[in-house]
């Protein structure tokens, strides 16, 4: 059992502003558990206050080895999701702290995520901006869209969201194409259906072709569509680069529901402005917030949303009680579940 000086009380802090219905809803969620106390805090004031606590969650502060030796109580940092890039893993294992996310697959995250790409992509093929404008001028008839169907659909990327993507993107009547580090045969566990069945049961076989990681530039370059879904870190930060952007077929639609340090800003932002990328639409952005007067907001063919995807009353709900149910077992000095440790 965790305690502070005055009393048996185990201690939860939510690190910065960002998705604030993360703390409401877990504290929501443990209100009648005294017990567990649930604060938020600002970015600035996490240094000097995370010593008072015994398990974190981090959103999208980073938590680099300096924060982390001030971390004096505290027994498990948490990502409120998957994305765990700003961590230093290294430091939070030196200092004897265990760190885990939320799996998305069990969570409706994945499912959330996987119907944000396909907004994007509805958003993008049928002009989402060029409509808005003919409502304001009163135009009627215009402009003439696309449709799914009959589209090649890239997904980098082959995991929970990747699989719940192409649960649906099936009856579009799209070809998939996609990679992955390692095609071990995925079997969709009980309940991850969703009312999408594959093949026999096997994730991989909602594919029309499979790649290894390699065959990402020529996949792109037969997509209509390209979608990344894939986790960051230090061997795909920037990958969606100049040399992904020229191999895609030219007026290919880029999708991005992962995170935004996936994306070579520069590469991007030429590509729109040369016509070869025939659109973009994405969740996450280089630095969030983004700023509303950026130059790659000017063109009419993207979409940007501020980082939502997986921002869904089932996702976040499912995940508060995941979050609430480990606070109660850190306070009961009990095995730690549902959750996925990386060290």
């Amino acid at each position: 059992m965790a305690k502070d000086s005055d009393s048996c009380i185990t201690r939860l802090l939510f690190c910065g502003p960002n998705f604030p219905a993360s703390n409401k809803y877990t504290r929501e969620y443990l209100q009648n558990y005294p017990f567990i106390q649930v604060d938020d805090s600002s970015s600035e004031d996490v240094p000097d206050i995370i010593a008072n606590y015994d398990m974190c969650i981090v959103k999208s502060m980073r938590l680099d080895s300096n924060i982390i030796s001030r971390a004096n109580k505290m027994k498990l940092i948490m990502q409120f999701g998957v994305g765990l890039e700003g961590v230093d893993i290294d430091a939070a294992t030196k200092c004897g702290i265990k760190v885990a996310r939320i799996a998305s697959g069990g969570t409706g995250n994945a499912a959330s995520c996987a119907e944000m790409a396909i907004y994007l992509m509805l958003g993008l093929l049928r002009k989402q901006k060029e409509i808005q404008i003919s409502l304001q001028q009163k135009i009627v008839g215009e402009p003439t869209g696309d449709t799914l169907q009959g589209k090649t659909v890239f997904i980098m990327g082959f995991g929970n969201i990747g699989i719940d993507l192409a649960k649906r993107l099936r009856p579009f009547g799209v070809k998939i194409l996609a990679t992955r580090w390692s095609w071990a045969s995925q079997p969709l566990i009980s309940g991850q259906s969703n009312g999408f069945p594959a093949p026999h049961g096997n994730a991989d076989e909602l594919v029309d072709e499979k790649g290894s990681h390699e065959a990402i530039y020529d996949f792109a370059s037969r997509a209509d569509i390209a979608v990344c879904c894939l986790r960051l870190d230090s061997e795909t930060a920037g990958i969606i680069d100049k040399k992904f952007i020229s191999s895609m077929k030219k007026g290919g639609l880029l999708i991005n529901i992962a995170r935004g340090g996936l994306m070579d800003y520069e590469a991007v932002a030429s590509h729109l402005e040369s016509g070869h990328l025939g659109g973009l639409g994405t969740d996450v952005t280089w630095t969030e917030p983004f700023d509303p007067d950026d130059q790659i907001l000017k063109f009419q063919n993207v979409i940007v949303t501020p980082h939502v995807a997986g921002v869904t009353e089932h996702s976040y709900r499912t995940m508060a009680k995941v979050v609430g149910d480990v606070a109660l077992q850190l306070h009961a000095g009990a095995p730690l579940t549902g959750i996925e440790f990386v060290n």
